[in-house]
């Protein structure tokens, strides 16, 4: 029977995630990149993990991984986006916060993704338009709320906005700190976190454009109904860039006038 797309998505995620969980805690060197940036073994048999799944079922696909590339076809019109393990520095540090993203982008569009929790064994799917979380075998919708107030604000480099843009500002805003609380998970499991209503909000700067990182998160929100643009309130593919992820459109409003102030 022909697995599809969205479930390929789930069962690649889990492979990853599974390859993560059983090698966390363990000595892992690590695999130097550029700008100070580094991977682990970790993050290659993971990834090596999630191309065999989906190389078997889809043969044909391309794939760009985190740590391997772009392999497949060069003309080929799905491509599955690929990080294995968004949260490194977290994870040598032994710290559970980790997300194993998985999308396919069909042309333009993302049109299946999944966000895997390693460690609660949780993975956040979208079949591109509804989203839902799927526990134990179980998969219930999800529904964003601004209610925690929590508010995820990347501070990892590269701030390509920066000085228009800087998120250790954000958080010094008076009216930031009326209205929310700052978090820094420093992985993209917080975005999947604002569709599940465990955050009110997401801001990031930065490029997302066919990011390995990013791709799944921003499908899941906009699947749940979340507001999803970029730091000036465009597609968050135009403009200035970063992304502002929010719970409603309330919370996304207070957000960008934060931002405008600086």
């Amino acid at each position: 029977m022909l697995i599809t797309d969205v479930e390929l998505a789930c069962t690649a995620a889990q492979a990853g995630a599974a390859v993560v969980r059983t090698m966390f805690g363990t000595s892992l060197a690590r695999l130097e990149k550029s700008g100070g940036d580094f991977a682990t073994v970790a993050d290659v048999e993971a990834e090596k993990a999630i191309l065999d799944t989906i190389g078997a079922a889809r043969p044909g696909d391309a794939v760009i991984g985190e740590e391997s590339g772009r392999t497949g076809p060069a003309g080929a019109e799905r491509v599955w986006l690929v990080d294995p393990l968004c949260g490194t520095l977290n994870y040598t540090a032994h710290s559970m916060l980790v997300a194993v993203n998985v999308a396919l982008r069909v042309g333009s569009d993302i049109t299946v993704a999944a966000s895997a929790d390693p460690f609660t064994e949780e993975v956040f799917w979208t079949d591109g338009v509804h989203a839902y979380v799927r526990r134990d075998g179980l998969d219930g919708p999800l529904r964003p709320s601004p209610d925690s107030r929590l508010v995820d604000v990347n501070l990892d480099p590269p701030f390509p906005n920066s000085p228009a843009f800087r998120a250790a500002a954000l958080l010094a805003e008076p009216g930031f700190a009326e209205r929310f609380r700052p978090r820094v998970v420093s992985t993209t499991l917080a975005v999947a976190w604002v569709a599940a209503g465990r955050r009110a909000a997401y801001v990031t700067d930065g490029r997302q454009h066919d990011s390995v990182h990013f791709a799944a998160g921003i499908a899941l929100c906009r699947a749940a109904g979340c507001v999803v643009t970029g730091l000036d309130g465009r597609p968050p593919h135009a403009g200035a860039g970063g992304l502002v992820v929010a719970a409603d459109q309330e919370t996304h409003a207070a957000l960008l006038d934060l931002i405008r102030n600086q």
